[in-house]
C-alpha cells in the first residue's frame, strides 16, 4: 500500500505506459525524466519500519522532528536503545514529503537495523550518500531527501544525549552554542519558541537552558524576543 504521506499531484506526474520503458517519473515544469531502482520502488512501495500513529509517552527513548511543513518534508523518527552497549533496537519514523524521502527513510531504517542493529556510534557513520547508493541513486532534485533522514536520526541522537544527561555529546552542527553546560542552541530555542514557549520561564521549563549557567540568560531572552517576534508578530 502506497503510504498516506505521499502527494504525487504536486510532486510528478505519471507518464504514459510507452514511456514507462525509458522512464518512471517526468518533472512536470522541466520535463527531465528518471528511472528508479527496482530497491527504490520496493522502498516506496513496501516502507521498512514505517509508524502511522503516535506511540505513547515515553514509549521510545528518543525522537527527532526536522522539516517544515511549508516546504512539505517533515520527518519524524523514533528510538528505542539499549543502554548497556547503546544499540539501536528499534527504530520508526513517518514523513510527509515525496516518493524519495519515504525511499530514502526506508532504506535508511533497514541499514540502522540490520543485524540485530548498530550501535548510535555505527549508526552515526551512515552518509546520505551511502542511503542513495544503496537505492541504486535518486534525481538529482532529491538527494535532500536521503539528508532529510540523517538529519532527523541525528536530532533523536541530540535528544537522547539530552535526556540521558550526556550533553558533553550532543553534536552541534552550524549553530550558536547558547548554554555551554548543557550544549544548547539558538536553534534549539527557535524550536521551543515554534512549540509555544514564549517566555524565559517557558523555555527553560522545556530545555533546562540558563539553569546551570546564568551568564547566558541575558542572550537566551533575546533570542526569546527575536523569535517571538519573527513567527508570532509578523
Amino acid at each position: 500500500m502506497v503510504p498516506f504521506s505521499l502527494n504525487l499531484p504536486n510532486l510528478f506526474m505519471i507518464i504514459t505506459p510507452s514511456d514507462l520503458k525509458t522512464s518512471d517519473v517526468v518533472h512536470p515544469t522541466t520535463g527531465q525524466k528518471w528511472v528508479y531502482s527496482d530497491v527504490a520502488r520496493d522502498h516506496f512501495f513496501n516502507p521498512r519500519n514505517l509508524m502511522l500513529k503516535d506511540p505513547k509517552d515515553g514509549e521510545y527513548d528518543a525522537v527527532g522532528v526536522v522539516g517544515s511543513p511549508a516546504c512539505g518534508d517533515v520527518m519524524t523518527m523514533w528510538l528505542k536503545i539499549d543502554k548497556a552497549d547503546e544499540r539501536i533496537y528499534k527504530l520508526k519514523w513517518r514523513t510527509f514529503g515525496c516518493g524519495s524521502a519515504i525511499a530514502a527513510t526506508s532504506m535508511f531504517s533497514a541499514m540502522v537495523m540490520e543485524n540485530g542493529g548498530r550501535t548510535i556510534d555505527e549508526a552515526l557513520k551512515i552518509t546520505p550518500q551511502d542511503i542513495t547508493e544503496r537505492l541504486g541513486g535518486l534525481p538529482g532534485r532529491k538527494i535532500h531527501c536521503s539528508v532529510l533522514a540523517d538529519k532527523a536520526f541525528r536530532k533523536a541522537i541530540n535528544n537522547y544525549f539530552r535526556t540521558t544527561h550526556q550533553h558533553q555529546r550532543i553534536v552541534v552542527e552550524g549553530a550558536k552554542v547558547i548554554d555551554t553546560v548543557l550544549n544548547i542552541t539558538d536553534r534549539d530555542i527557535e524550536e521551543a519558541v515554534l512549540e509555544g514557549a514564549t517566555t524565559l520561564e517557558e523555555v527553560q521549563n522545556k530545555l533546562k537552558v540558563g539553569v546551570g549557567s546564568p551568564e547566558s540568560i541575558p542572550e537566551l531572552e533575546q533570542l526569546i524576543r527575536f523569535y517571538s517576534e519573527k513567527y508570532y508578530d509578523g
